[in-house]
């Protein structure tokens, strides 16, 4: 559910004024798997998709909540009171928003990233200017985000494959790597790496190199 770059559309007059809606793009475990590997810039474990939003505001602040928006299915989100039963994330973290999904970098325990657009005219769905991040943690106990768990941004503790992608540690089998450190070059790697994996370059993207180490 990555929407990335997308292009503002035109301005549309309508009765004298530009109408301004806010959309939300959902972002969903995000990994670097084996597709950034052989150079695909998508990830490992998400799907990429966007709607529109209701809510409150497009200013979100860290422990503002949100959910599901049911008028705008079926990955449309929308910020809700934390005591609204429709409520399933709490924001960990705002970023800056940016075209380059890469640079967006949310901390450890972020289950989900919501990129907040804003876009002039029109339904303002699929498209609209970035203007910041959420990074945001489930309210249930569910957390494929934590570092081990299998999902979330690549993080150290996180377990790869041989070809990058990113698997629970309690379930990858014998061949799993952990991620020891994510950094720029090889040589950085710490000891213990038995693999260090030089990945395809990623604009924005802080790490170029994933230190594997046996599990």
């Amino acid at each position: 559910m990555v929407t990335q770059g997308a292009t503002p559309p035109p301005a549309r007059r309508s009765g004298g004024c530009l109408s301004a809606l806010l959309t939300l793009a959902v972002i969903l475990g995000l990994g670097y798997g084996a597709s950034q590997l052989f150079g695909d810039d998508s990830s490992s474990s998400s799907s990429g998709s966007s709607g529109s939003s209701g809510g409150k505001s497009s200013s979100w602040k860290v422990g503002d909540c949100g959910g599901p928006d049911p008028d705008d299915r079926p990955d449309g989100i929308k910020a809700l009171d934390c005591d609204d039963s429709g409520a399933t994330f709490k924001a960990l973290e705002i970023k800056e928003a940016s075209f380059l999904a890469d640079s967006v970098q949310c901390p450890p325990g972020t289950d989900l990233i919501v990129q907040v657009k804003v876009s002039y005219g029109g339904s303002g769905k699929g498209g609209g200017i970035p203007t910041n991040t959420v990074c945001g943690r489930n309210l249930s106990g569910d957390h494929p985000g934590d570092a081990g768990a299998g999902g979330g941004q690549l993080v150290k503790g996180d377990c790869v494959t041989s070809q990058a992608q990113e698997v629970p540690c309690a379930s990858g089998g014998s061949g799993v790597l952990k991620v020891l450190d994510l950094v720029k070059e090889k040589e950085q790697c710490p000891a213990g790496t038995d693999d260090p994996m030089q990945l395809t370059i990623g604009i924005g993207r802080p790490y170029d190199v994933i230190c594997g180490g046996r599990v």
